[in-house]
Order: C-alpha cells, then sequence, then structure tokens
C-alpha cells in the first residue's frame, strides 16, 4: 500500500460528534444550513463553514449521503455501507433507502453498449409517501405535481 493509500483516520471532535448526531435523528435529507440552525438552537456553538466542512467528510467517509436538489446539496446519515438508492417523499421529504438490483443491471447494460467503463450513478425516486397520501390525497397529489393514485 502506498502513502497515498492510506487512509488516516478522521481526528474525532465534539463538533463533528454534535454534527454525526444532529443528522443521525433527521428523517429526511437536510441542507448543511439547516442543520446548522438545529445546532445553535440546541446550544452548539459551531460555525456554517464546520458544518459544511463535516458533512463533506462524513459523505466521503460513507457515513452520510448526499442529493442534489433545486435548492442545493442536502445529505442524510447513511443505514447502509451498501451501493443503494432513495425513495423520497415530495410532501414531507421522508426517505426510504432501497436496493435495485434490476437498475444496477441496466446501468451495466446500457453501459457496455455505449462503449462506456468503470461507471457510477445516483438514483432517487420521488413519490408522495403512504401517510402523506392518506392525510391529503388528491390535495397533496396537486401542490406537488402528481397524479393521486386511489
Amino acid at each position: 500500500m502506498s502513502e497515498q493509500e492510506r487512509v488516516v483516520p478522521r481526528r474525532t471532535t465534539k463538533q463533528r460528534e454534535a454534527i454525526r448526531e444532529a443528522l443521525a435523528v433527521e428523517p429526511a435529507f437536510v441542507s448543511a444550513q439547516d442543520l446548522h440552525h438545529k445546532l445553535r438552537d440546541a446550544g452548539e456553538r459551531i460555525g456554517l463553514a464546520t458544518v459544511y466542512r463535516a458533512l463533506a467528510q462524513l459523505a466521503e467517509d460513507g457515513e452520510a449521503d448526499t442529493m442534489l436538489g433545486p435548492d442545493g446539496e442536502r445529505y442524510r446519515a447513511c443505514d447502509t455501507e451498501q451501493h443503494h438508492h432513495h425513495l423520497v417523499c415530495r410532501v414531507c421529504g421522508r426517505t426510504v433507502e432501497v436496493e435495485a438490483p434490476e437498475v444496477e443491471a441496466w446501468a451495466a447494460k446500457v453501459a457496455k453498449q455505449h462503449g462506456f467503463s468503470a461507471i457510477t450513478h445516483d438514483l432517487e425516486v420521488f413519490g408522495i409517501c403512504a401517510e402523506c397520501h392518506a392525510a391529503g390525497g388528491a390535495d397533496v397529489a396537486a401542490k406537488t405535481g402528481a397524479a393521486a393514485n386511489n
């Protein structure tokens, strides 16, 4: 193993642990700004740059998932070390991690057909969770631009 390939463990700090713990209790993807506000409201003395840096490191280390949305990057504690995808509720943000071997096979097939190798991909599927659908039905679907499935 070369010097560059060695993994140097990250220093555990009080602030990094506070960020990890705050992220772990979030049921949905959250922005760095929102997480920063929640940490400050809970009495943590922590800067926004520190939150951004820690979240980027958690994502790099596989402890957090990232999702790029229309309002920027969002983060969520990762429940599994395996490659996975997400179902995300457009109303409440609830997120479920799912495995999708069919997607993996399709991506490999399409890449091969077009001469690509060393492929990677991210997949998020957006919809309305059962609880939000039951609570608002067609109104919820209309507000989020989806058709209600009754």
